[in-house]
C-alpha cells in the first residue's frame, strides 16, 4: 500500500511529515486480514500509557498532522502516540468481504491495539471518532486508561446523507462529497478561523478519496446508520474523561458540549477559544497542552 501519488503535492511541514511516517500493518479480522494504515511517533519505551487518536467521518490520520508532534515535543510527553485509520475510512484496504458499520470497525480497533499497541491507551476521538471511542470504551473499559473526546458526535444524530443511500443516488450522494467545492465549503464551515483553509489543508482532506473502493465504503458505512445509537451508553462511561470543545463549532453546535459533561460520571469539559469544529488543526497547541495536562493528572 502506499499513498496517492498527489501526496507529492503537500506542502505544509506536518503534512508532508506525516505523509512519510505513515506505515501499513495487516490486522487479523473474522472476515479477513485488512492492511491497516498509522503513524507511530514518540518514545517507543514511554512511561506513560499510549495514546491513540481517532479521525472523523470521511477524513483520515492527516487530520492529526498538526497535534500529534505537539503531543510528542512536550516535556511533559512520555509515552509512544498513535493515530490510525479506522476500517473503511483513510487509506485502509477495504476488502470485499469487510463490513464497514460499528460493529466491524470496533472490532478492527480492537485488534490493532491488541496486535500493535498490546496494552490499554489514552483514547482521543475527533467527531465521529468521539463516538467511535465511546462505543469502543464502554465496551471494552479495560482497554481505555483515559478518554478524550473533541467536539464529539453522541448526541447528535448522523449525517442527514443516509436518507439517500438507495441506488441511484448513493453513488450520487457520495460523488457529491468528492465535489471539490463543496469539500471546501465544509472546512469553511469547519474552520473559525478560515485562513486555515489552505491548498495544502484541502489535499489532505481529499487524499483519501483516491484510494480503491472509497466510494463503496462510504455508502455501506452510511447505510449502517452510523453512531445514532450511542446516547444510552455515554452515562456507562467509566473511565476518567476529559472534552475539549471548540467554541466557535458551526458542525455540531455547542450545547452537546455541557450535555456530555452532565451524563458521563468523571469528566470535565474544556473549552477552546476561537476555534471551531477541529481544535486538534485549528488550535493544536493548546488542544495538545489541556491533552498532556489531563493525561499527567492520573
Amino acid at each position: 500500500m502506499k499513498l496517492p501519488a498527489v501526496a507529492a503535492d503537500l506542502t505544509e511541514e506536518t503534512s508532508v511529515a506525516i505523509a512519510q511516517q505513515i506505515q501499513w500493518t495487516n490486522i487479523d479480522l473474522p472476515f479477513g486480514i485488512v492492511s491497516t494504515s498509522y503513524v507511530s511517533q514518540g518514545l517507543s519505551q514511554g512511561t506513560g500509557t499510549p495514546v491513540l487518536l481517532l479521525h472523523g467521518f470521511d477524513s483520515s490520520l492527516f487530520e492529526f498532522r498538526r497535534l500529534a508532534p505537539q503531543l510528542i515535543g512536550s516535556d511533559q510527553a512520555a509515552c509512544q502516540v498513535y493515530a490510525m485509520d479506522l476500517l473503511g475510512f483513510g487509506f485502509c484496504d477495504r476488502p470485499a468481504t469487510a463490513p464497514v458499520d460499528p460493529d466491524a470497525i470496533k472490532q478492527h480497533l480492537l485488534s490493532f491495539c491488541q496486535q500493535v499497541i498490546g496494552q490499554s491507551v489514552v483514547l482521543i476521538g475527533a467527531s465521529m471518532g468521539g463516538g467511535v471511542a465511546i462505543d469502543f470504551a464502554t465496551s471494552y473499559p479495560e482497554m481505555v486508561k483515559q478518554l478524550v473526546l473533541i467536539d464529539t458526535v453522541g448526541f447528535a444524530a448522523g449525517p442527514a446523507i443516509g436518507k439517500v443511500m438507495f441506488p441511484p443516488l448513493d453513488k450520487w450522494a457520495t460523488n457529491f462529497l468528492r465535489n471539490p467545492s463543496v469539500r471546501r465549503k465544509i472546512s469553511e464551515k469547519a474552520y473559525y478561523n478560515k485562513a486555515f483553509v489552505t491548498p495544502d489543508a484541502e489535499l489532505c482532506a481529499a487524499l483519501h478519496l483516491l484510494t480503491p473502493n472509497w466510494q463503496t465504503a462510504l455508502i455501506t458505512f452510511t447505510k449502517s446508520g452510523g453512531y445514532n445509537f450511542l446516547s444510552t451508553k455515554i452515562s456507562k462511561i467509566t473511565a476518567p474523561t476529559l472534552i475539549l470543545w471548540g467554541r466557535q463549532d458551526a458542525i455540531l453546535g455547542t450545547k452537546d458540549a455541557t450535555r456530555f459533561e452532565k451524563t458521563i460520571p468523571h469528566s470535565q469539559l474544556v473549552w477552546i477559544e476561537n476555534c471551531g469544529h477541529v481544535p486538534h488543526l485549528e488550535q493544536a497547541r493548546i488542544t495538545a497542552e489541556q491533552i498532556l495536562k489531563f493525561v499527567s493528572s492520573a
